[in-house]
């Protein structure tokens, strides 16, 4: 397998051109927020991916939220003369200047895991997971488990990503074809545990009876978790995204009803192999789409060596 892997590798840059192959290639990564759980998965896996495939350098940068910063380190990138850069988007909705800085300076851009809500050009390609099927399969699980009636709450992340509103929509879209489920509120925690803490505490403190809550990820889905923990509720259903390590941890003891497996590995290196294909002057698809997966108390075992840090 691991011979597969590098002779898969050695092709790819025999395909290359020879003035690129006269030296070693750089990749420009920079990222919304290295801190984030799903996200350093997502890194390690695009800096293996390089490592594989040899003679590319990957120089990663963390915009700690900051669509500014992210567009200065892409300039940054292009001053100096990475050979392709890939963007996790801290704001998908303030992506168009960076389109406009790749395309101008001629270098191919990849985004992945979170999808840019701009047109992309020629030269340019988005690699991760379809957002709205993500909520739709969380929700339609979810349901299931509360037979079909009860109280939700949503807890959503940054409001600037397409991937929160569009996660959130595919919960609502399920939830409005069941009579019995009541969305009762939504909130954001921004995707991080202690954000999500404080927000379901607060839901509990109002006397609302909670059934079930729905996170856009799986920090936010531990966070309400242990919420609930300190307040002694245990009738709660919660429901993530991501299918990280702490993730399935969570599931093994009972505490995380389900969450979506999004595929670290695949986003990241689909990414890095899209980079080098529009290097090689290759047609990329404009999006690609790695498949989600259902994990539950039932099969989460066979996830164990998957998303690993």
């Amino acid at each position: 397998m691991i011979l597969n892997k590098r002779l898969s590798a050695l092709a790819l840059l025999c395909l290359l051109p020879v003035s690129v192959l006269a030296r070693d290639l750089t990749i420009g990564v920079t990222m919304d927020h290295f801190d984030d759980n799903f996200q350093t998965i997502l890194r390690q896996a695009m800096q293996k991916r390089i490592n594989d495939v040899g003679s590319v350098k990957g120089q990663f940068e963390d915009a700690k939220g900051d669509s500014a910063q992210q567009l200065q380190q892409v300039e940054s990138f292009i001053g100096q003369g990475v050979d392709a850069i890939i963007v996790t988007p801290t704001d998908t909705q303030a992506m168009k200047p960076i389109v406009a800085r790749a395309k101008s300076a001629g270098i191919p851009l990849v985004f992945v895991n979170r999808r840019p809500e701009v047109p992309l050009p020629d030269g340019m390609a988005y690699v991760g997971s379809d957002p709205r099927l993500a909520g739709k399969m969380q929700m339609e699980a979810l349901a299931k488990q509360m037979n079909g009636k009860g109280n939700v709450f949503i807890l959503m992340g940054n409001l600037s990503g397409e991937d929160t509103r569009e996660r959130t929509k595919g919960v609502e879209e399920v939830a409005a074809t069941l009579p019995g489920i009541k969305i009762l509120d939504k909130q954001t925690a921004l995707f991080f545990r202690k954000e999500a803490n404080d927000v379901t505490t607060n839901w509990l403190l109002t006397g609302q009876k909670i059934d079930a809550i729905v996170a856009n990820n799986d920090e936010m889905a531990i966070g309400a978790i242990l919420a609930l923990g300190q307040m002694k509720k245990k009738d709660v259903l919660v429901a993530g995204i991501d299918g990280t390590p702490d993730a399935l941890q969570f599931i093994r003891q009972g505490n995380l009803n389900l969450t979506v497996f999004q595929d670290a590995s695949g986003q990241g290196n689909g990414a890095v192999d899209a980079a080098i294909s529009l290097l090689k002057g290759q047609k990329v698809e404009k999006q690609t789409f790695i498949p989600y997966q259902l994990i539950t108390h039932d099969n989460y075992q066979q996830f164990a060596q998957r998303n690993t840090r």
